[in-house]
Parts: structure tokens; C-alpha cells; sequence
């Protein structure tokens, strides 16, 4: 699979939220094993110097951990992971907002916004 890097980001906090998404998501499994640190490095095409840096910050997190001899594993605290898809929630909204607020949307049109956008997108998937 191909991933693509922006350069306003240091790559290895970049593979930190792909991998976080993943976990939060459900995508990577709690107590799930993770692929070896050379064999994520060459799926996300990167130096493994750089995926370890990354796996290094999600274990700091409490989101990975490792056992010996047997690699590294996705926690299965849900309350880690439940944390940091709540953090991650709060850090898209507050962009979100931002956004919005940039280009002349207050609170009150966001939420008609995103009534109607509501409205629009599961309406299309209720046929």
C-alpha cells in the first residue's frame, strides 16, 4: 500500500497517527501482534530507523507494547484506546472549527451545516 508523506510533518509522528488511526479505529485488534519493525517499515516504505522512532513514541502512549522475544502488541487497555480516539475526536473538531471559523461560519450555521450534511450523506445510504 502506498502512503503519502507531507513535508510539514516529520515523517516517523506521521506513521504515530497512521498507526494510532488504526488502533482507534478498530482496524489493528486490541492485543493484535504488530508486524515486525523491518516488515512495517517496508510496507510504509520508510527507514526502519524511522518506524522504530514511531513505534518507540506509540509505546510511550501506552497504545503498543512489547513482549520479549515475541514483538510488539496493540494494548488491550480499552481505556488507552478509548482516550486516544477521544483525543483525537477533540483535535479534528477543534480543526474543524477553526476552519470554519476562517472562512465566516459560526457555531450556530456549523451545526445547520452539519445537519444538512447529515441528512445528505446517511439519506443516500438508507435506499
Amino acid at each position: 500500500m502506498d502512503y503519502i508523506f507531507d513535508n510539514k510533518t516529520p515523517i516517523y509522528m506521521q506513521l504515530v497517527d497512521k498507526i494510532r488511526l488504526n488502533i482507534v479505529s478498530g482496524k489493528l485488534k486490541k492485543g493484535e501482534r504488530l508486524l515486525s519493525v523491518r516488515e512495517l517499515a517496508l510496507e510504509f516504505k520508510v527507514n526502519p530507523n524511522t518506524m522504530q522512532k514511531a513505534l518507540v513514541e506509540l509505546e510511550q502512549e501506552g497504545l503498543i507494547y512489547t513482549q520479549r522475544t515475541s514483538g510488539k502488541f496493540v494494548t488491550e487497555n480499552e481505556d488507552v484506546i478509548r482516550d486516544a480516539k477521544c483525543t483525537l475526536a477533540m483535535n479534528k473538531a477543534k480543526t474543524f472549527m477553526q476552519d470554519m471559523e476562517s472562512i465566516g461560519i459560526n457555531k450556530s450555521e456549523v451545526l445547520l451545516y452539519l445537519q444538512e450534511v447529515e441528512e445528505n450523506f446517511y439519506g443516500t445510504f438508507k435506499n
